[in-house]
């Protein structure tokens, strides 16, 4: 399968990308999945990215009530607003004055993919893993990320049937915003608290 506007498309495939391609042509050809089902359910997956997550956290925001609602069922209250997490149970953690969150996999590189989309590099490498539940202040410290000593600082696992998203703290001077306006202080690495919202000079 061709991707025209990828950045790196006159680059030879590699044996995944055959493989891929050679199973998607299987299963068409086998009539166990129709092609245009199969190019559905890519776009889908191609379609996620931090947007969804910063849409949830905008909604939080906003709405008192359903911030309770996403922090008592994560996977529930996405629901309310068209994001289908499957059968992953999505736990959101809030950051506050007193506590800062954030999220890592220790054993592999499990990640809200629904909400955040593909995984950085960064996420997924042996020294992010390891390091951020041993020393989580000095790791968000290389993130440009200095939390204040009195400040709590909780690190989330993530297992194969369990996700985490951050809720960032909403950045002050940004009462009255609407709801797409303030998502664009939302980035991922927020969501996954490295860092915190953007300021509003940043919009």
């Amino acid at each position: 399968m061709s991707h025209p506007h990828h950045p790196e498309h006159h680059l030879p495939s590699t044996y995944h990308e055959k493989l891929t391609a050679a199973v998607i042509e299987l299963l068409a050809e086998k009539k166990v999945l129709p092609p245009e089902k199969i190019r559905a359910a890519i776009d889908a997956m191609d379609a996620r990215g931090p947007n969804l997550g910063a849409k949830v956290v905008a909604r939080a925001w906003v709405d008192p009530e359903f911030k309770k609602r996403l922090l008592a069922d994560g996977s529930k209250a996405c629901a309310e607003l068209g994001i289908d997490v499957g059968s992953l149970k999505l736990l959101v953690v809030e950051n506050t004055p007193q506590a800062h969150n954030v999220i890592v996999c220790t054993l592999c590189s499990c990640y809200p993919k629904m909400l955040l989309g593909i995984p950085p590099a960064w996420y997924k490498s042996k020294s992010y893993r390891s390091r951020t539940a041993r020393e989580p202040r000095k790791v968000l410290h290389e993130f440009g990320l200095d939390v204040d000593d009195k400040v709590a600082v909780r690190v989330h696992d993530s297992t194969a049937d369990m996700r985490y998203l951050v809720l960032p703290i909403r950045p002050s001077g940004t009462e009255g915003w609407s709801e797409e306006k303030l998502a664009e202080l939302i980035t991922r690495d927020s969501m996954i608290g490295v860092a915190q919202a953007n300021e509003p000079t940043a919009v």
